[in-house]
């Protein structure tokens, strides 16, 4: 099983971009915790949707993987992720939602991503050719 979590953050006006920057950054180690499934986390901001409208002012997206709702529950209680969103977020949001969904099972094969070189020892062989 997965579940995918996403998140969009928007910051109130006066938030500087140096601090949505050290945002982006500290939000981006969290894919180290185990409990991200396969360390399968990406941020990634601004929006490029034309038009921007439709953005609806949201800066800041996250999309992470996990591989059961108790491993989800357990990235949220997680240390390092309170420390981020009570240190960089919180304080300075304007909106925010968060949006999780357990992936059928029929879609389960779009989520088998090559791994990652350097990142907990992969290699960056393709495992999956020689299935």
């Amino acid at each position: 099983m997965t579940i995918v979590h996403m998140v969009m953050f928007k910051f109130r006006p006066e938030v500087t971009q140096e601090h949505k920057d050290t945002f982006v950054r500290e939000l981006k180690k969290l894919k180290e915790l185990d409990c991200v499934k396969g360390h399968r986390l990406v941020v990634g901001g601004p929006s490029v949707t034309d038009p921007i409208e439709r953005s609806k002012g949201f800066e800041i997206a996250l999309l992470s993987f996990h591989e059961n709702l108790a491993e989800l529950e357990k990235y949220q209680a997680s240390k390092e992720h309170h420390w981020v969103t009570s240190t960089y977020m919180f304080p300075y949001k304007e909106d925010l939602v968060r949006f999780d969904f357990e992936v059928a099972p029929e879609d389960e094969y779009m989520w088998h991503f090559l791994p990652v070189k350097g990142l907990n020892g992969a290699n960056g062989v393709n495992d999956h050719a020689a299935q």
